[in-house]
C-alpha cells in the first residue's frame, strides 16, 4: 500500500507541475491534486481523514479540509500577511514610500553604480533582522514595504530585489526560530547553545558563498530578460524629484519593522511583546494621524484609508488562498505516505553514514520545495534522527544541522511557498519566475553547506 501511495504521489506531482508550467490557476490545482490524494488516502487506509467538526460524511468531511485551512491560516499567518499588504498598498497611497526612497537614495546614491552589489548588501542585513522576527512571509512582506523600493530606486530588476528579499529568509536560524527549538530539543540542546556552537559556524561561510552566487545569478538573469523584452528595472525612480509630502513620512514604512526589533526578545530594553499584526495596526493608526495632521481634511484621509482595506483584499486573493491550497497539497503529500516512504527507502540504502546523511538532506530540501513549507518538511524527518544517527554510527547534531538548514533553502525555491507567493504577491510578479531566480543560488548554496559540513 504504501508503495502504491508512494508512486501515486509522484504521478501527481508530475501532472501538478505541468499544469502549473502551463499557467493552470495554482490556487485551483492545488486544491484539486490535495483532495484528489487525501481521498485516496482515506480510501486505502492510509490516512484517514482529520477535519475539526466531522460531518459523519467522507465526501462532506473531504470538503471540510478546505474549510479547516481556510480558518486556521487566516486567523493565524493570513490576518498578519494581510494587514502587511494593505500597509503597504496605504504607505505607498500617502506617498510615504517616495520620502523613504527620496531621504535613502542620498547616502546610497554610490549603489546606483553597483545595483547587484547593494541587492546581495541586503541578504545578511535581512537575516539578522530573521532572527527577530521569525517568520518568512512576515518579515518578506516587511522588507518588501522598507527595503524594496530602495533596492528598486537603485536599479535593481522587480525580480533581483524580491530575490535578496527571499534570501533573507533561507536559514531558519536563531533561539526564536520554531526549526532551530525542534533540532535542539532532539540533539539534547538549549536553542542558544545549538544557534551559536552549530549553526553560526556553518551558515556564515555558506551565506557568503550565497552572496555571491546570487550577485552573478542574478546579473545573468536581467540580461536574459532584457533580451526577451522582460526586464523591470524601473526607469523611474523618483530620487530626483522631492516627494509632496513631508520628508517625516520616510519613518512610517519602516515603523513596523523598528517596533518589532525594539520590542523583541534580543533587545530586552522593554518587558512588552509584540505581534506582528499589532504592530501593523498600530503602525497603521499613528501613519494615520500623521496624515492628519498634513491634511487636515478628515474626510480626505478616510478615503485614502480605503487603500488599506483594498490592499488587504487583494493579499486575501492572490496570497492567502494559495497559502491555503499549498497546505491541502502538502496533507495529501502527507496523507499518501509520501514522507515516511522517503525516510523508510533512504535508511535501507546501505550507504555510509554521511552519504545516508547527505541524501536525506538533498530530500528534505526537495520536500520543502514541494510542500512549499520548511516547517513541515522538517518536522516530517528530524523526530528520526536521533534514532538513525546512532545505528549509523554519527553524532545527532552532526547529522540533523544540515537537514534543518536545508528545508528553510528550499522553502525559497517553492513558488508555492507562503513567503515567495507573499513577497511576489505584492510586488506583482509571478511567483514560479521569483522561485527560479532563487534556485541556481540555493542548490548552488546547498552544494557548499555540505561540503562545507562533511569534508572541510
Amino acid at each position: 500500500m504504501a508503495a502504491t501511495g508512494f508512486i501515486l504521489c509522484i504521478a501527481v506531482i508530475v501532472l501538478t507541475a505541468m499544469l502549473l508550467y502551463k499557467r493552470f490557476n495554482p490556487q485551483g490545482v492545488l486544491i484539486f491534486a490535495g483532495l484528489f490524494m487525501i481521498s485516496i488516502a482515506a480510501a486505502m487506509g492510509l490516512n484517514p481523514i482529520a477535519v475539526s467538526k466531522p460531518s459523519g460524511s467522507v465526501v462532506f468531511d473531504i470538503v471540510q479540509e478546505i474549510d479547516d485551512g481556510f480558518v486556521s491560516n487566516v486567523t493565524r499567518i493570513g490576518l498578519m500577511i494581510m494587514t502587511i499588504g494593505g500597509y503597504v498598498a496605504f504607505m505607498n497611497k500617502i506617498k510615504a514610500t517616495d520620502s523613504l526612497v527620496y531621504i535613502a537614495i542620498k547616502p546610497l546614491g554610490f549603489f546606483k553604480k553597483y545595483p547587484y552589489l547593494a541587492s546581495v548588501i541586503a541578504i545578511p542585513i535581512g537575516q539578522l533582522l530573521f532572527m527577530t522576527i521569525p517568520s518568512a512571509a512576515g518579515l518578506g512582506l516587511l522588507l518588501v514595504a522598507s527595503f524594496y523600493p530602495v533596492l528598486v530606486s537603485l536599479g535593481c530588476s522587480k525580480l533581483t530585489a524580491l530575490s535578496a528579499i527571499a534570501a533573507a529568509t533561507i536559514f531558519d536560524q536563531g533561539p526564536g526560530s520554531a526549526n532551530t527549538a525542534m533540532a535542539a530539543s532532539l540533539i539534547g540542546k538549549s536553542n542558544m547553545e545549538y544557534f551559536v556552537t552549530d549553526q553560526l559556524p556553518l551558515v556564515i561561510p555558506t551565506t557568503i558563498v550565497v552572496m555571491i552566487l546570487y550577485y552573478f545569478s542574478n546579473k545573468y538573469f536581467d540580461k536574459k530578460d532584457l533580451k526577451r523584452g522582460l526586464t523591470t528595472v524601473s526607469t523611474d525612480t523618483g530620487q530626483t524629484k522631492k516627494p509632496e509630502v513631508p520628508l517625516i513620512y520616510a519613518i512610517l514604512p519602516m515603523l513596523p519593522l523598528l517596533l518589532l526589533v525594539i520590542f523583541s526578545d534580543y533587545v530586552g530594553l522593554f518587558d512588552i511583546h509584540l505581534s506582528t499584526t499589532v504592530a501593523m495596526l498600530f503602525s497603521l493608526i499613528i501613519s494615520v494621524v500623521f496624515v492628519m495632521i498634513f491634511k487636515r481634511n478628515f474626510r480626505s484621509v478616510m478615503d485614502m484609508l480605503d487603500s488599506f482595506w483594498k490592499g488587504m483584499g487583494s493579499v486575501f486573493s492572490t496570497v492567502v488562498t494559495l497559502i491555503v491550497a499549498a497546505e491541502i497539497f502538502s496533507k495529501g503529500l502527507i496523507g499518501l505516505g509520501f514522507i515516511d516512504t522517503l525516510v523508510t527507502g533512504s535508511t535501507h540504502l546501505g550507504f555510509s553514514g554521511a552519504a545516508i546523511s547527505i541524501f536525506i538532506t538533498i530530500l528534505v530540501f526537495l520536500a520543502a520545495m514541494l510542500m512549499g513549507s520548511g516547517n513541515a518538511a522538517f518536522f516530517s524527518f528530524g523526530p528520526l534522527v536521533p534514532d538513525i544517527a546512532g545505528r549509523l554510527g554519527m553524532t545527532a547534531p552532526e547529522m540533523i544541522l544540515p537537514m534543518q538548514l536545508s528545508a528553510s533553502m528550499g522553502r525559497a525555491t517553492s513558488p508555492i511557498a507562503g513567503v515567495i507567493v507573499a513577497i511576489a504577491g505584492v510586488a506583482g510578479v509571478s511567483p514560479v519566475e521569483l522561485a527560479k531566480r532563487n534556485m541556481p543560488p540555493l542548490i548552488g548554496g546547498l552544494i557548499v553547506l555540505l561540503l562545507f559540513h562533511f569534508i572541510f
